[in-house]
């Protein structure tokens, strides 16, 4: 998006604008960032209950092999993404990034089997560039179909399959991970049980002219909450979950950003199809030898809560530098303050002491483990 050109609008801003939320620009998006409640209780009631999340600005796609076999798309994705999707069942879904030369992180995204095709769900900001690289590096072997005219709609929290089971009797059923085509409120939609939070909940991909019927169904049950980016970013904070360009970026490899689960055995060293996409060599060397520096998460004594960019020291004196923060926020499931950022790896231990710069002063952070909040999925 240049600087100049008008925010693009979800097919739900006049629903948002009905409900009284607070709109911010976001990825060339004019989004919500949080609605009358405010963002404490929109956090609080998605832990408890379900909310609901406009997520339509991120990028659908739909990807299928010239051959019409599904493997076939699989296979040739996998030339661009550390991650088995040949080895992903039907109707399943899992969680990847594209790699540059480097090993460096371009994106991270969502691929999903659904039978005959694979359904891809890319970041807001990245969507444009993603959908390039994949029809330039692919050509001849795919065809990418951007689902433009589409809307996503998230429904997170303990409650969600209770609330979403009356319109979907298939919801139920599915377990974490599980992708299908089916009907929501008698409206055709792709459905995957997942999301960007740490709880369970449903990620329903529907038409654009459909979107707002379908909101209005879901947040007639009392229990469902109009939730804004405000309390998304408190959420996956908590949940441990990474915010491309903060936390993730073209510098940063999969093994530095502890993401080394999202690399399958079949890819890995000695596996059936190691390697084979961009800078693997660095990813596979890293995962042996291990690298400098690690994403880990960060917990801050008191009430204030270190931002991102704040600067990490091994000394209360601020000398000696091993690391920023890349998020940060008060984590309002835990009541206190949340982080996560990179540190040299020998200061990465759980319980390392380290010391966060916070308005002219050095204040302490403890190495913690993350989630910071346990997750909530229906395994």
């Amino acid at each position: 998006m240049s600087e100049t050109a008008p925010l693009l609008r979800t097919p739900l801003h006049d629903l948002h604008l009905e409900l009284g939320a607070r709109m911010v620009p976001f990825a060339g998006y004019e989004m919500p960032l949080q609605y009358p409640a405010g963002l404490m209780a929109e956090h609080l009631h998605t832990r408890k209950a379900a909310g609901l999340f406009d997520v339509s600005h991120m990028g659908q796609l739909r990807i299928a092999a010239v051959s019409g076999d599904v493997r076939d798309a699989a296979l040739a994705l996998e030339t661009l993404i550390p991650v088995d999707l040949a080895g992903l069942g039907a109707n399943r879904q899992r969680y990847g990034v594209l790699t540059n030369a480097r090993g460096g992180i371009m994106d991270d995204l969502m691929t999903a089997n659904m039978g005959g095709w694979l359904f891809v769900v890319v970041n807001a900001a990245c969507k444009q560039a993603d959908t390039a690289h994949i029809e330039s590096a692919l050509a001849g072997r795919i065809v990418v179909e951007r689902l433009e005219g589409r809307a996503l709609l998230a429904l997170q929290g303990p409650l969600a399959v209770e609330v979403i089971a009356p319109l979907c009797p298939d919801a139920p059923g599915m377990r974490f991970m599980d992708a299908i085509e089916t009907t929501v409120a008698g409206i055709a939609c792709t459905l995957t049980r997942s999301g960007y939070t740490g709880e369970d909940g449903f990620e329903i991909g529907v038409a654009a002219e459909d979107a707002e019927r379908l909101a209005r169904a879901l947040l007639a049950d009392e229990r469902v909450l109009p939730v804004g980016l405000g309390a998304r970013d408190s959420l996956r904070l908590e949940a441990g979950l990474c915010l491309y360009g903060s936390d993730l970026d073209e510098t940063t490899t999969p093994i530095e950003a502890n993401l080394a689960w999202a690399i399958q055995k079949a890819r890995r060293a000695g596996g059936a199809r190691e390697g084979g996409y961009p800078g693997a060599g660095i990813v596979l060397r890293q995962a042996a030898e291990g690298v400098s520096r690690l994403r880990v998460g960060l917990a801050a004594e008191g009430r204030a809560p270190v931002r991102a960019h704040a600067k990490l020291f091994a000394d209360q004196g601020g000398t000696v530098p091993v690391g920023e923060v890349t998020s940060g926020a008060f984590g309002p499931s835990v009541n206190a303050p949340v982080a996560m950022g990179y540190v040299a790896a020998e200061y990465s231990a759980n319980g390392t002491v380290l010391f966060a710069e916070l308005r002219g002063k050095f204040v302490p952070v403890k190495v913690a483990p993350m989630p910071f909040v346990a997750p909530g999925f229906k395994r």
